[in-house]
């Protein structure tokens, strides 16, 4: 942990905090940052700066002064003053702010996150000792996005298809997910990735079409090596399941799709209602990540989790803020309406289990219907639930675990 004026960076959870506030902070940003800070002791020259955090890649130097600069706002600093990060012209940059070296962040730490006092049950120490240890790295696409992933558990593996919303990190404390990594990583190896534009992957991507979330996921599994597995998608991470099983039939030995659709709001709209509500979606969302204002990102909340409690609304909302850039957003919401896997969802050759809530508020159980009527055998078990993301309180939980436990032992 290093610590310096108001600031705590922590390399391990990939977090930088300032006061009691996390600070966004995209990938590249971080790693010039915290290589700046371990080599303070010297100017860091701008071709090291390329070679350490880009490696083969190709990059101009405009692109390094950009994430220089995006460091500086994030601790505090800009160009003019050069309090933290100063610029050695012709030379490349130094960090020269007095740093605190610390292995201590727990109670008292002025750098450690809320909610993780000692003796509280209900914070996030607690809720993270339940969740098994992970292992998180980065692979590259062909296009030089880094994609991370991570691994948890053991025994047979599980792969994730990455969704929506989230971060390896920020996922093992948080309620909203917290309970999904224990329940799908038990006596299992976990594998689970953040999307492209998402979480601790590159946020910032040229590309950001349906069908690179499907080379992404090829990417993740040929690091992880595995050759056959089980697959797992939720939301549209469902629809990239699909559409990998249906191009890998020699590579998924099954398929389990939660909360899923095989085609986007604007492809399935058939009414002017129905098309009129998708673009108000795109609307909210460009409004709302554009403010820093969570009553806007309450919308998406609202249809997430609409029987959540106070508090996994509070964290979703603020997951929405921290795993994702405005732009991306938007970005995430036109490619989902888009979506559409009817034509390669009846390929499917592996056994296939459908599980959706009967009142989910974000996507139709006739969606869901759909994709079982394409699927050849495909089982549709629907659990008694209005929430997209099953919260661990419900009576759904427990029966969504036994569902998909049973299936994958058959």
């Amino acid at each position: 942990m290093y610590v310096f004026g108001d600031c705590a960076v922590d390399p391990r959870r990939f977090e930088l905090r300032r006061g009691d506030a996390t600070e966004h902070i995209e990938p590249q940003v971080f790693d010039v940052l915290v290589y700046l800070i371990r080599h303070r002791d010297r100017v860091v020259s701008k071709n090291e700066l390329l070679d350490q955090v880009w490696g083969d890649r190709f990059v101009s130097e405009s692109a390094l002064a950009s994430r220089v600069k995006s460091a500086r706002r994030a601790v505090g600093d800009d160009g003019t003053a050069q309090r933290t990060i100063r610029t050695v012209f012709g030379r490349g940059y130094q960090f020269i702010q007095d740093v605190v070296e610390t292995n201590d962040d727990g109670p008292g730490d002025a750098a450690a996150p809320a909610g993780e006092a000692s003796g509280d049950p209900s914070g996030d120490n607690a809720r993270r000792d339940q969740v098994p240890h992970q292992t998180i790295r980065f692979c590259a696409a062909p296009d030089g996005a880094r994609i991370a992933y991570a691994t948890m558990g053991s025994g047979p593996p599980l792969v994730k298809a990455a969704n929506w919303l989230t971060h390896l990190e920020y996922d093992r404390e948080n309620p909203v997910w917290g309970h999904w990594l224990v329940g799908l990583a038990e006596g299992r190896k976990l594998v689970r990735y953040d999307e492209r534009g998402c979480g601790m992957s590159d946020w910032q991507v040229d590309d950001f079409r349906f069908d690179d979330w499907v080379d992404d996921l090829e990417l993740v599994v040929d690091a992880a090596g595995l050759d056959e597995f089980p697959l797992i998608g939720l939301s549209q991470g469902a629809a990239v399941a699909v559409a990998f099983a249906a191009r890998h039939p020699d590579r998924v030995s099954r398929l389990i799709l939660v909360g899923a659709y095989g085609r986007g709001r604007l492809v399935r709209a058939t009414t002017d209602e129905q098309r009129r509500e998708a673009a108000l979606d795109l609307e909210v969302a460009r409004i709302g990540w554009g403010r820093d204002e969570p009553t806007f990102r309450q919308v998406f909340t609202s249809q997430f989790l609409p029987d959540g409690t106070q508090e996994e609304w509070a964290q979703f909302n603020e997951l929405q803020r921290r795993t994702t850039s405005a732009g991306n957003a938007v970005r995430f919401l036109e490619t989902f309406s888009g979506i559409d896997v009817t034509e390669v969802a009846p390929t499917v050759a592996c056994p296939t289990l459908v599980v959706h809530s009967r009142d989910d508020q974000r996507v139709p159980l006739s969606s869901a219907r759909e994709l079982v009527t394409l699927i050849p055998d495909a089982q549709f078990v629907t659990l008694p639930s209005r929430n997209h993301i099953l919260t661990s309180n419900e009576p759904a939980w427990p029966q969504f675990l036994d569902e998909v436990s049973a299936f994958l032992l058959a």
